[in-house]
């Protein structure tokens, strides 16, 4: 059992510290222009209280969630941001921790909990990772299986958001993939037991029943946060690293982090699903690696660019060697007045060949990347560009396009920013990938002050920059929502 984290943020840098202020439709002042044609809003999720009482979390993943809306109108731009009032949030208020990714301060009560849930953690509705619009609401998701839906408008919430469903879930994934040409979205949950499985399902736009597409028979079963489409397959790579319910058993562990187990020698399967027939129509295995974040997967047909005979699947994602990162993220490792280092994530471009069973990898970009996106449009589809956050420049994060076929890249860099996930906005009517615009937040830490960014798609040139009126803690993600 780590030991207790006290409350001490004099020296806790500002992407780190906890965030009090609400506001509600602040209008910034904004340098540059912000094109007339951006309407619409974006909403982002994230941590943004570390602290209960005398206790801090102990995983940044652990801080409590607030949302925070940037609504744009005819160039102008008006900003709110609401802590989501969940049970973990009300348990907070009251200097309690409960039941988060690596925090845990219930002490004998956990182990009451832990008996009754058959030793898996109670689910924590602290969801603080991701945002959707499911049949008709918007709700903020995490990796446990609670949803909370809120008012786009307020951000105030509205209570809890339930599936009319049987899908079996213990963890269940908190980035949704929003596919437009079928308008609907897919996800997967995992089922803990004496077979583990993973569920991938279907949601239909205007719904709240899943449509199971798959079970599949899980190894471990493995820690997974995000997944692909194409066209016609589902995409899962699952990593070594296992969760453990054995671990889990320890009524004294602090959450889902204790289960994490690195276990190399299993390697990494590439878990490969039709979604008409739901059959496993690949499984290939690599050496081990460790994925947070996909990018994007389409099929190529395109004999003459693969190479073969065609119908290979092209899967572009972040990845890590190991699982490090997971603990680069601990508070005892980010907490100080200086950016800590962390582990570079690379952009890998996988080309499974189904038929027989191997992967082809091949790097993109000689940078550090994370917190990839493409364009909504190109989801599932071939794409060229993806956008990311650059990592690998000490003292800053940065703007990076990387160029998927050649192996290009633009950056865009500036001093004492840390720049978090950039989400691209295509040009209404635009037909290029790049016609449009990204936004993405940047926090000055010299400055104490965050900026929302919005760069020409094409060039990354900065178009306009509006100063936000206060610092916000490192968010996790977003969507942008073209008719609110």
């Amino acid at each position: 059992m780590p030991p207790e984290r006290r409350v001490v943020t004099d020296s806790v840098g500002p992407g780190f510290r906890s965030l009090s202020t609400e506001y509600d439709d602040h209008r910034p002042e904004i340098e540059g222009s912000i094109p007339e044609w951006l309407s619409g809003t974006l909403i982002r999720n994230g941590p943004a209280l570390f602290e209960a009482g005398q206790r801090r979390v102990n995983h940044w993943f652990d801080g409590l969630a607030m949302l925070r809306r940037y609504a744009f109108d005819e160039g102008e731009l008006r900003y709110s941001n609401r802590f989501l009032r969940s049970e973990a949030y009300a348990d907070a208020m009251t200097g309690q921790l409960t039941g988060q990714f690596g925090t845990d301060t219930r002490g004998w009560r956990r182990l009451v909990d832990t008996l009754a849930s058959l030793g898996l953690p109670e689910p924590t509705d602290n969801a603080n990772v991701h945002v959707a619009r499911l049949d008709g609401e918007y709700v903020a998701l995490t990796e446990a299986p609670r949803r909370i839906a809120f008012d786009p408008e307020t951000l105030e919430t509205r209570g809890e958001f339930t599936f009319e469903d049987e899908v079996p879930e213990h963890i269940t994934a908190a980035h949704l993939v929003d596919d437009p040409h079928r308008e609907e979205w897919v996800g997967f949950t995992t089922e803990f037991g004496l077979q583990p499985q993973y569920h991938v399902y279907r949601l239909p736009k205007g719904s709240r029943r899943r449509q199971q597409i798959a079970s599949i028979d899980a190894r471990g079963p493995a820690y997974i946060h995000d997944c692909s489409v194409t066209a016609d397959h589902v995409i899962l790579v699952e990593s070594p690293l296992v969760l453990s319910v054995l671990r889990a058993l320890d009524p004294f562990s602090q959450g889902a982090v204790d289960m994490l187990d690195w276990q190399p020698d299993r390697g990494t399967r590439i878990l490969v699903v039709d979604r008409e027939t739901s059959d496993l129509v690949a499984e290939p295995t690599l050496p081990a690696t460790f994925c947070f974040h996909h990018i994007n997967a389409y099929v190529d047909g395109d004999s003459s660019a693969i190479g073969g005979d065609g119908d290979e699947i092209v899967l572009d994602l972040i990845e890590f060697p190991n699982s490090e990162i997971v603990g680069a993220m601990s508070m005892a490792e980010l907490d100080g007045e200086e950016f800590p280092e962390v582990p570079d994530g690379r952009l890998m471009r996988y080309r499974i060949d189904p038929a027989a069973g191997t992967v082809d990898r091949s790097r993109r970009y000689d940078g550090g990347m994370e917190l990839p996106r493409v364009p909504r449009a190109v989801t599932g589809r071939r794409h060229r560009f993806a956008y990311g956050q650059a990592t690998h420049r000490e003292g800053q994060n940065g703007l990076v396009k990387v160029d998927c076929e050649t192996g290009t890249a633009q950056e865009w860099w500036a001093e004492s920013m840390y720049v978090e996930e950039p989400i691209p906005v295509q040009r209404p009517g635009g037909e290029r990938e790049d016609d449009g615009v990204v936004l993405a937040t940047a926090l000055d830490v010299d400055r104490e002050q965050t900026a929302l960014l919005v760069f020409d798609a094409e060039t990354l040139t900065v178009e306009a920059r509006a100063w936000l009126p206060h610092a916000e803690p490192f968010g996790f993600h977003g969507r942008f929502f073209s008719d609110i």
